[in-house]
């Protein structure tokens, strides 16, 4: 081979490295753009406030008077002396208590019977999602009137059998079991859709061959079905868990924190610390706890899954 054939290869293949390289970059260039409207946001509107909140949380900021550095004074009062927030952490873990096993026993109960080729499913499974993408104002402000104590429609129902319907709203005993089952008769239907995704991945001949070894209905679901579900419901417990510690819309249009204190929850708490006392240091204090609250749950489910969720990668 000669010296000229030889030297216009390298020069081939020179140019092929150089042009993949411009492409690469080019690429990269592309990408950055596209991410950089969603980066932008995520800087200013979510990293931005969460570092101004960190600092905000070690002084006395308040819209009332003028503002100093406290240090860890905030954390220590809301941990030693609150008694307030400590009662709003105990509505909000009894919020999530009940909220979150009637969620998910009852969007694996609809996903079962929905999962079934039966006549008019598919308009059950739109009547059980629509309230997931209805507005939370909205679907408090309607079932509030249902629960009213006069007027609501659930005691005139009640009244015409003979029966005098109780003030659920103003019955510190009745108001957090109300709030729950209104939660999760609102959010119910996405966990549904994600039981219904996994169901339909479990394969069917699992179930032929324990039908044909003369196993139960009962054992069916609990040893293929529940185990190759496992990773959705670990998911979805997950998902639940963080959004039942967040509760406050429905808290805010149906109870504003009563009665008696009855329903005020770790949300609501900051949110009339920052704009009803315009106490922003303190209630900046409280919202990492709270946000600690919620790592430290969300770890030890997920340490724990080991144990439970089945045919991990």
């Amino acid at each position: 081979m000669s010296t000229v054939s030889i030297e216009k290869k390298r020069e081939i293949n020179l140019s092929g490295v150089v042009n993949r390289s411009r492409l690469k970059r080019r690429n990269a260039v592309y990408g950055y753009l596209f991410i950089a409207p969603m980066m932008l946001g995520f800087l200013f509107f979510m990293a931005g406030p969460i570092v101004a909140a960190l600092g905000l949380s070690f002084t006395d900021y308040s819209l009332l008077h003028s503002t100093s550095f406290v240090g860890v004074d905030n954390y220590i009062h809301v941990l030693t002396k609150d008694d307030m927030f400590w009662k709003s952490v105990w509505n909000t873990l009894y919020f999530s208590a009940g909220l979150i096993p009637l969620n998910l026993i009852l969007a694996l109960s609809l996903a079962l019977l929905l999962n079934n080729k039966l006549r008019g499913v598919g308009i059950f499974r739109t009547a059980i999602f629509t309230p997931v993408v209805t507005s939370i104002i909205v679907w408090a402000i309607v079932w509030k009137y249902v629960f009213a104590t006069d007027a609501g429609l659930l005691n005139q129902l009640l009244s015409y059998a003979g029966i005098e319907g109780p003030a659920w709203l103003y019955d510190t005993k009745l108001v957090m079991p109300v709030v729950i089952v209104v939660s999760v008769l609102k959010k119910v239907g996405m966990n549904m859709v994600i039981f219904l995704a996994a169901l339909h991945d479990v394969p069917k001949m699992y179930y032929e061959a324990a039908t044909i070894d003369g196993a139960s209905k009962w054992k069916q679901f609990t040893k293929i079905t529940l185990p190759m579900i496992s990773p959705s419901l670990f998911l979805t417990l997950i998902i639940t868990l963080i959004g039942s510690l967040k509760v406050f819309s429905q808290i805010v249009v149906m109870t504003d924190g009563g009665p008696g204190n009855s329903t005020h929850v770790l949300v609501y708490y900051i949110y009339k610390l920052a704009f009803k006392t315009f106490d922003l240091g303190y209630a900046s204090a409280v919202a990492f706890i709270l946000f600690f609250l919620v790592l430290l749950l969300t770890i030890m489910q997920w340490n724990l899954r080991k144990r439970w969720v089945h045919h991990e990668q």
